[in-house]
């Protein structure tokens, strides 16, 4: 009786969270944790723009302009995620801290001009580790890590691999991706 009517209890919390949006009533994520993003996303106003949580220490420029896919960029600390050119990240796309994603550069001969680009593109099944940055108009295929501090410059079509460096390159062939369908919803907790 006590766990039905916890579970009913969390239910309505749920469906009361999305008031503030279909993002800030996923099931992948905690109550506590989406309670927390609300507070600070929709009543503090810090990245109150952005439609899906996103950790307070994390900048996001045109949300609008960003294809989330089926997880939530920006949730890992300090994350720099420009969309102004656009960016497409596929299924279960994990961003690590202080990852950036910057989808438009300057012009080198202005500064105060912006370089029009093609958008960042991000396959299914991809990581991207601490302090990893990806450049405008990069292009990843499927299953890509990207290893901690690597410098992602140009485009790495081919599916399972591990990029490392600056600039980064190739360093290793991965086998396919295993998704455990016990783990396959990637679900956030609360920390």
């Amino acid at each position: 009786m006590k766990g039905k009517l916890r579970e009913i209890l969390k239910e309505i919390l749920y469906r009361l969270l999305s008031i503030f949006g279909p993002a800030f009533s996923s099931r992948n994520l905690s109550p506590r944790l989406l309670i927390r993003h609300v507070f600070i996303q929709k009543i503090l106003r810090i990245n109150s723009h952005v439609l899906w949580p996103v950790h307070w220490t994390t900048r996001v420029l045109a949300s609008h302009k960003i294809d989330r896919g089926t997880r939530f960029p920006g949730l890992s600390s300090g994350c720099h995620i420009d969309g102004r050119n656009g960016i497409v990240l596929g299924r279960n796309v994990w961003i690590g801290p202080r990852v950036s994603l910057i989808s438009m550069n300057h012009n080198l001969h202005n500064y105060h001009e912006f370089i029009s680009d093609e958008p960042i593109i991000i396959g299914d099944n991809c990581w991207l580790g601490a302090n990893a940055i990806v450049l405008p108009g990069v292009k990843l295929g499927n299953h890509v890590v990207v290893a901690a501090g690597a410098v992602v410059t140009r485009s790495f079509p081919r599916d399972d691999v591990l990029l490392a460096g600056v600039p980064a390159q190739i360093i290793e062939n991965l086998g396919p991706y295993q998704e455990e369908s016990s783990n396959a919803t990637g679900k956030y907790m609360a920390t």
